[in-house]
């Protein structure tokens, strides 16, 4: 278990103790589920996947196995990376299974489908895998916590230390010109607020340009 998959179980034992304050009758069943909703086959199923779903059922028996005198089940499903398929497992999931959380939600577009679907439903989401800062900014839900890493908590460690060490490595990969993504969206904002803050060390001069066409290279891994 990766200390990543680890800090998942944390985050799952965190579902647990925020249905803790709720009113018995706002549990759907005689049972608590928690769907873990994952990129199971596809580019992300490393970070994400079976291991988030084995984290969860650790946090689960760590919580003694039941909440509020009810059994704890969990639940998961591939969305396949694509936020209509990620969308209908979650209403189906509320709507006709009881589903009481969701929990993981890898890429930030299908996290911003799920998230309004569980703000209308009323039900709790945390997301762990997805890092678009507008999850918890401008598309901040009452019924959601963003955990483990956004693209401002990046903007200012890895991009800050990139321009004040003067990185900046040549590639030949070809650079993201404009927000092809939530996640690259909120990444170049935060990027270039934070780069309009910091100070580059004397005699080296590198634009903002420069660090654009630096930090954001499209990094695709190959599957093996």
């Amino acid at each position: 278990m990766t200390s990543r998959n680890l800090g998942f179980a944390s985050l799952a034992a965190g579902i647990l103790w925020l249905l803790v304050p709720c009113a018995q009758a706002q549990i759907s069943h005689d049972t608590v589920k928690i769907g873990v909703l994952a990129d199971m086959s596809g580019l992300y199923s490393d970070l994400s996947g079976i291991g988030s779903v084995v984290a969860a059922r650790m946090a689960a028996e760590d919580f003694g196995g039941a909440v509020l005198g009810k059994k704890i089940e969990i639940v998961s499903a591939d969305h396949q990376n694509k936020p209509d398929i990620g969308s209908n497992i979650a209403r189906k999931w509320i709507e006709r299974q009881g589903v009481d959380a969701i929990a993981d939600v890898p890429v930030s577009s299908i996290a911003f489908a799920v998230q309004q679907i569980a703000k209308d439903k009323n039900r709790v989401l945390l997301i762990s895998s997805s890092g678009s800062s507008d999850l918890t900014g401008k598309s901040c839900s009452p019924t959601s916590v963003h955990w483990t890493y956004d693209t401002y908590a990046l903007a200012q460690t890895a991009g800050k230390a990139m321009i004040e060490q003067g990185v900046i490595a040549g590639s030949s990969s070809p650079p993201i010109t404009r927000s092809a993504t939530p996640w690259s969206g909120t990444q170049r904002r935060s990027s270039e607020r934070m780069a309009a803050r910091c100070s580059v060390p004397s005699g080296i001069r590198r634009t903002r340009q420069t660090f654009r066409r630096t930090f954001f290279r499209r990094r695709i891994p190959k599957r093996r």
